[in-house]
């Protein structure tokens, strides 16, 4: 969601900051900022600030017509929570000589407004943060302490998840920076430092990071680091060395970064099965030799995920329960941070995500740190995210950077590893070992596979064009089937803007074949698979009411396409692995739908890659 990028240096870092801002683009945002500290000779120090509504673009211009520079400022995007998407709501925040930029939302801000309000301080925003930037100058000026110590002061009275930069234009050799819920990791340099909500916006800088702690306070100079924890006391946090490679510079000849990623998934799913299939058997040595003990006790599985990952999860439910017999039960991590879970016997608490740093999925991780399961894993595609710092167990997806907004290689490499996972657990527990051999004999020829159904991206194109004038779209699947039908919908909804839900096709009695004319296209999942008998007689009830039909499937022989019945037929696939092999035609829709419509694909309005906030 919103990004931040701070610096302090012996150069100008106006550069710098729009640099870093472009590269946390990907995000998702409305607006962005930035402040500098400038000083012209002999005049005294000054705050400059430009805001502007829209792409960094925007903001770069504004500075190629107004210059400025500094050695010390703040920089942000801003996706729209409190207030509107305008100039005025935009990042960074001033009061007198303080300015900040925060990602979060702070619950009791009203309460803090009134309070500001009654000691005269008038409000330029709509925002919650900008509460922070005159409590803070309020304790400067009631207690006459240094910024690191009013920022000590102001933060046990905010309520909320924050990620938040400060400096103060009377003293321009320190940034101060504090976390609580937001991530926020500090970047080394040689005489410079920096700060970021990413480490991707620092990478051409540094590749030696310092990742903050909930609770943390740090004070940045050209040369130090000081850092306190929660507990208000001195604390040295490990610098880590990131191999992180910022693999998103061009489109490498494609339209868009979604298009790139579609194309992306044989090669990634390629990456993700390196080193852990070996004589034919599945091996995740990162997780240690414990891990064994864990798999060998286990009698249940959770897993809790959000949006595109949950839908892995889904997928992972059939997998585990038909495969290992492990009763598994999957929950969106918004509804089970809230709903006072019971714990089963012996369970495994499992979470997914993409970027590590999602709030209900990290709650919903720390939860389960308490309610007590036998261990916690994490499925992740972000080394050095939260969500991977925090969990006993963690196994990287290794897609690369994705900065398309809709997640497409990192659904499918989630996929891998889940697969791969269930294949594990059946050789832990002794299942049949014809189960293990299966799966991997699977995995290992599915990139080949998937490119073989990337091959039928221009016929998928083509249909593509038939969705042009559609406001709903129904998809339907059976069996694990049924999760990718869901992805498919959150993917056209996503890109296109098109209403679009997705059904388990026997729901369709129960209330939705009322959707169902003539204009209503209907996408169907259909392998060839035991369910496929029952799946056909579910595509009856649709054409007996002139549904349009949109048939993907491996089997030529059962259907023939005739008006109002379009069948694509794509080349064969091993059962076990045809959930992550229809996720792709399903992408290919969704990206030439919004193509057609002229969205902005790779940056959908209102949507964030990374959404840090509840």
């Amino acid at each position: 969601m919103c990004g931040i990028v701070g610096a302090i240096a012996q150069q100008d870092v106006v550069n710098i900051l729009l640099a870093g801002l472009k590269r946390l683009e990907y995000r998702g945002y409305d607006s962005a900022g930035l402040a500098i500290i400038t000083s012209h000779g002999s005049q005294p120090l000054s705050l400059q600030r430009l805001r502007r509504v829209g792409k960094v673009k925007a903001l770069e211009d504004a500075i190629e017509h107004n210059p400025i520079e500094g050695s010390i400022g703040i920089a942000h995007t801003r996706w729209a929570t409190h207030g509107q998407p305008s100039e005025y709501n935009a990042h960074p925040h001033v009061s007198g000589f303080i300015s900040i930029v925060h990602n979060g939302i702070i619950e009791n801000y009203q309460s803090l407004r009134t309070q500001l309000i009654e000691k005269g301080y008038q409000f330029c925003s709509e925002t919650d943060s900008e509460v922070i930037a005159h409590l803070i100058h309020d304790i400067i000026l009631q207690t006459n302490c240094s910024l690191f110590e009013a920022v000590k002061k102001a933060l046990p009275q905010l309520r909320g998840a924050y990620g938040i930069v400060i400096m103060d234009s009377r003293a321009p050799n320190r940034l101060v920076a504090a976390r609580c819920g937001s991530p926020l990791v500090i970047g080394l340099g040689h005489g410079e430092n920096f700060i970021a909500s990413d480490q991707l916006a620092l990478l051409p800088l540094t590749q030696q990071f310092i990742f903050l702690e909930d609770g943390d306070i740090a004070e940045i100079g050209c040369d130090t680091i000081d850092i306190v924890d929660k507990a208000g006391q001195r604390v040295q946090r490990t610098v880590l060395e990131s191999n992180m490679q910022y693999d998103a510079g061009d489109k490498g000849g494609y339209q868009h970064y979604m298009e790139k990623e579609i194309f992306e998934q044989p090669i990634a799913i390629k990456n993700t099965l390196t080193g852990r299939i070996q004589n034919g058997s599945i091996h995740f040595d990162e997780l240690g030799e414990y891990a064994d003990t864990i798999f060998n006790q286990l009698e249940h599985i959770q897993i809790v995920a959000c949006g595109t990952a949950y839908h892995a999860g889904l997928v992972a439910r059939y997998w585990f329960e038909s495969l290992a017999k492990i009763p598994c039960d999957v929950e969106i991590a918004s509804e089970y941070r809230y709903r006072n879970p019971a714990k089963r016997s012996n369970s495994l608490f499992i979470t997914l995500s993409q970027s590590g740093e999602t709030a209900d999925t990290l709650a919903a991780l720390r939860l389960a740190k308490q309610i007590g399961y036998i261990n916690t894993l994490a499925i992740c595609n972000v080394a050095a995210s939260t969500l991977v710092r925090e969990a006993d167990l963690v196994l990287l997806t290794k897609a690369g950077t994705e900065i398309g907004v809709a997640s497409t290689k990192a659904f499918t490499t989630q996929l891998t590893v889940l697969l791969m996972l269930v294949a594990k657990v059946c050789q832990v527990k002794k299942r049949l070992a014809t189960i293990e051999q299966s799966i991997v004999q699977a995995l290992q020829i599915l990139p080949n596979r998937i490119e073989q159904v990337l091959m039928f991206a221009h016929q998928i194109k083509k249909l593509a064009e038939q969705f042009a004038d559609k406001h709903h779209a129904l998809f339907l699947g059976r069996g694990d089937e049924y999760p990718i039908a869901l992805e498919g919908a959150l993917k056209l909804k996503e890109t296109s803007y098109i209403h679009a839900e997705a059904y388990a096709a026997g729901e369709l009695k129960h209330g939705p074949l009322a959707l169902i004319d003539n204009q209503m296209p209907i996408i169907v999942v259909a392998p060839f698979n035991d369910l496929l008998a029952k799946l056909k007689s579910n595509i009856e009830e649709v054409k007996a009411r002139n549904g349009q039909l949109y048939i993907f499937t491996t089997d030529a022989a059962d259907f023939v396409s005739e008006a109002n019945f379009e069948v694509m037929v794509l080349p064969p696939v091993e059962t076990l692995t045809a959930a992550i092999y229809y996720t792709v035609p399903m992408q290919l829709l969704a990206y030439y739908v919004a193509v057609n419509k002229g969205t902005d694909v790779d940056r959908p309005r209102n949507l964030a890659k990374s959404v840090t906030v509840e």
